[in-house]
């Protein structure tokens, strides 16, 4: 889907406000002949969607390929598609796509991925301090108090109870149940305890609530004890944000037509032909296929 920058810019800024990962490309050198130019930007989704331009269609099936690979890596990488083989080059992921019309193309591609969740029960100058801390840190941080409701934990990364008892006990089951990674009560020892103490959950499921939240670094401040809150986060947190459920590993396989490498995923090209599923690069080539099945089967 071809948009101009500012739409796209806009479609990324709306996919990371909703906490969606994505794969934003920019081409970053082009050799004649091709379509594309220095500076023209798509973005590609988990599903192998690509919104944007970055080349014709043989260029955007290497595209979605790889730009999965660097989403299920989550590490950018510089993507060299090439007209004839090249050796391996330093730095580069190097692609020979022979359906070009002879031009090469450098693609940067990075991976954009939402921050850490964490959400911040009270408005108490702790809460309001684990709130802006957290903010400094790059993290998403959502505030909200009791009256309110609990809201959905499913992709949190951390809860941070400091409402001083107004609706402690429901956030924190709440909490447990969606398997938050940490769960904070700022309290005392023994107010702490006697909270765990009123929960409806087992002795194992209350050991994963820390109490009095945070390291013990002597902190004093309401900002202080924010800074041992975030702490204890981060020594708890394990590999990367909920959000980011790991796509599953990309299939490829060959176009008969050409014999380039399509990723096996829904929005490439593909047909069906006498029961068996065929992926192609581009429409030529699907449709070349098409007309004579048996032509490419004898190649």
């Amino acid at each position: 889907m071809t948009m101009t920058t500012r739409e796209l810019r806009e479609r990324a800024d709306a996919l990371a406000a909703d906490r969606i990962p994505f794969v934003h490309a920019r081409v970053v050198l082009a050799e004649r002949p091709t379509s594309a130019k220095p500076g023209d930007e798509a973005i590609v989704l988990a599903d192998g969607t690509i919104e944007g331009f970055v080349g014709g269609q043989c260029a955007l099936a290497t595209l979605r390929a790889q730009g999965l690979a660097v989403l299920e890596r989550r590490e950018s990488a510089l993507l060299r598609i090439a007209p004839t083989p090249e050796p391996d080059q330093p730095g580069r992921v190097i692609v020979h796509n022979p359906c070009q019309s002879g031009g090469t193309l450098e693609i940067f591609m990075e991976p954009v991925l939402p921050a850490p969740l964490v959400r911040v029960l009270g408005t108490t100058p702790i809460g309001i301090a684990v709130a802006r801390v957290g903010a400094s840190l790059g993290y998403d941080i959502e505030s909200w108090d009791a009256g309110t409701g609990t809201p959905d934990l499913s992709t949190t990364d951390a809860v941070v109870v400091a409402s001083h008892g107004n609706g402690e006990e429901a956030v924190l089951e709440a909490a447990v149940h969606a398997d938050v990674p940490y769960i904070g009560l700022v309290a005392s020892r023994k107010r702490g305890a006697a909270v765990l103490a009123s929960l409806d959950l087992t002795d194992d499921e209350k050991a994963r609530i820390r109490t009095p939240a945070g390291m013990d670094i002597g902190a004093r401040t309401a900002e202080e004890v924010a800074l041992s809150i975030l702490a204890e986060v981060i020594a708890q947190r394990q590999g990367e944000p909920r959000a980011l459920t790991a796509p599953p590993p990309t299939a490829t396989a060959v176009d008969p037509v050409c014999h380039m490498d399509v990723v096996t995923v829904p929005t490439s090209l593909h047909a069906e032909v006498d029961g068996a599923t065929w992926w192609f690069c581009c429409q030529g080539c699907l449709d070349r296929f098409v007309a004579d099945p048996a032509a490419f089967a004898r190649a």
